[in-house]
């Protein structure tokens, strides 16, 4: 199980338009990885297009926004054409990304039990150690609270 301190584990995916994106590119950059379970979906629409709105103070803070889920290359295409989505999202279809950082496991959900990407985000300083786990994320404040904690961060550095 992943903990703040621990390095961030690279990954090596498609974005939503075919480019083969890696983690570790980022290093010097605060960086936001964001998993979510579906896109186009109540919840992940409000999560995505929270960050979307506050994507001007994410780029003035110095945070990098990558979102990850388990959809194709074409799904992530259309939900960021749709929803006018400035930033990355990854595909993880062969589920490499959502097992390395633990988020990928049981759900409940109408009394129904199956297997998905469980919603949690992870703050990764510019060392690319993990600064911080999101494991309860509220979709429409996530945006908000993130920015807030990097703010503290390097006030604290």
């Amino acid at each position: 199980m992943l903990k703040p301190g621990d390095k961030a584990p690279d990954i090596e995916l498609p974005d939503q338009e075919g480019k083969t994106r890696k983690l570790s590119d980022h290093e010097g950059d605060w960086v936001l990885l964001y998993f979510y379970p579906k896109d186009d979906t109540p919840g992940c629409t409000t999560e995505a297009c929270g960050i979307r709105d506050a994507y001007e103070a994410y780029g003035d803070a110095g945070i990098t926004v990558i979102g990850v889920s388990t959809d194709s290359v074409k799904s992530h295409g259309k939900f960021t054409q749709k929803y006018g989505l400035p930033f990355t999202l990854l595909a993880d279809e062969e589920k490499k990304a959502v097992e390395a950082y633990g988020v990928w496991g049981e759900k409940k959900f109408l009394g129904r039990q199956y297997m998905g990407t469980n919603r949690r985000s992870f703050l990764i300083d510019p060392k690319g150690k993990i600064a911080k786990i999101y494991e309860l994320v509220k979709p429409a404040a996530h945006a908000e609270e993130v920015l807030a904690d990097v703010e503290a961060l390097k006030e604290g550095e």
